[in-house]
């Protein structure tokens, strides 16, 4: 695994090694970032499920002001820590270990506004992916330009609208596919 643009362009990744992952591969985290583009110079992005923390060090990579990695899993979160550690990235990210849901909660009580939030939970782990949408509908937490991005596999069908959140965008790679989602022009 390497980080494929930005500052940290090229830089090695320790991967999953006996961990059960499924990282994100290089080619969907380029493409992802090809769509994002300069939008996430300066941002604040949430990195949920994060895994390696693959796409919350891309974001950093790429000009993000300040990375919040989310992880349920003690060793997995040591994991993240790890590649944060070696590329010295310092006081722009943040490493939460717990529930993604209750890690939100924390997030919202601090009030503040994530310009991106990137949800990739596992895959078979389905009714994650609705339980963390209602709540990032439900809260404040995503800035009022902000996006909420989603990966899942094509067998997994997301709502494409909640009570604020409205889908976009889809973009389909293999069996895996981006939904991108934003606050809704009458919310």
């Amino acid at each position: 695994m390497r980080v494929i643009g930005g500052k940290f362009r090229s830089r090695r990744l320790r991967g999953p090694g006996l961990l059960r992952l499924r990282p994100t591969s290089d080619r969907l985290r380029e493409t992802l970032f090809n769509v994002l583009g300069p939008s996430v110079e300066d941002c604040l992005f949430v990195d949920l499920y994060a895994g390696t923390g693959a796409i919350g060090i891309e974001a950093l990579s790429r000009g993000a002001r300040e990375a919040i990695f989310v992880e349920k899993h003690a060793a997995t979160a040591r994991l993240v820590r790890q590649n944060l550690d070696s590329l010295e990235v310092g006081a722009a990210a943040e490493v939460l270990s717990g529930d993604a849901v209750e890690a939100l909660e924390r997030l919202t009580a601090r009030h503040l506004m994530a310009d991106f939030i990137f949800l990739d939970p596992p895959y078979d782990r389905a009714q994650e992916y609705e339980r963390t949408l209602e709540f990032i509908d439900a809260s404040h937490l995503l800035a009022p330009t902000g996006r909420v991005i989603v990966e899942h596999s094509d067998k997994v069908e997301l709502q494409e609208r909640f009570e604020r959140l409205e889908r976009v965008r889809q973009i389909t790679q293999g069996d895996t596919i981006l939904s991108f989602y934003r606050l809704a022009a009458a919310a």
